[in-house]
């Protein structure tokens, strides 16, 4: 729950005054009933939840959907910030216990797909896979000159992940 706080406090106000308060609270509460709903459909019915994380992730959602169609609205500072702290809190989602997963996940894909629906274009997405896959190749090169623990330390966690998504 204080994580959940402490993330709407951290992330919520710049995508507020970015959208405005009626889009903001449109794409938290309909992030948060997606999330629910899809926890109420998957997990059994006395599965006992506080229901705000998945609003939360449907917020990063939402980044996310900037980051991909409209990119020009953040700095490639604040896109970096973001794509570090949505995935490692989805690394996070896997390897804590007690998280709702359903949750999480479907609250991140319904405040995406608030985001990217109205903006879908093939050309965005297309420039974006490219910009991506540029960076990764320039990231590559740096991969090789790290330090073989802090590599060992990384295959690790995302090892623990891909376990943890299985569970």
């Amino acid at each position: 729950m204080l994580f959940n706080s402490f993330s709407l406090i951290l992330f919520g106000p710049a995508l507020e005054r970015m959208l405005g308060s009626g889009r903001f609270l449109f794409i938290y509460l309909f992030s948060g009933f997606a999330a629910n709903v899809a926890t109420l459909i998957f997990e059994p019915l006395t599965y006992t939840h506080v229901g705000s994380s998945g609003a939360i992730f449907g917020l990063f959602g939402y980044y996310i959907a900037i980051i991909i169609f409209r990119k020009r609205m953040m700095s490639q500072q604040n896109t970096q910030i973001i794509l570090v702290l949505c995935a490692v809190s989805l690394i996070m989602t896997f390897l804590q216990p007690n998280i709702n997963v359903v949750a999480h996940l479907f609250g991140l894909l319904g405040g995406f797909l608030v985001g990217a629906i109205p903006y879908f274009n093939k050309k965005d997405l297309s420039d974006s896979i490219q910009t991506t896959a540029s960076w990764a190749s320039s990231q590559r090169r740096n991969v090789s000159f790290q330090s073989p623990v802090k590599v060992l330390i990384w295959a690790v966690i995302i090892i623990l992940a891909i376990l943890g998504f299985w569970k």
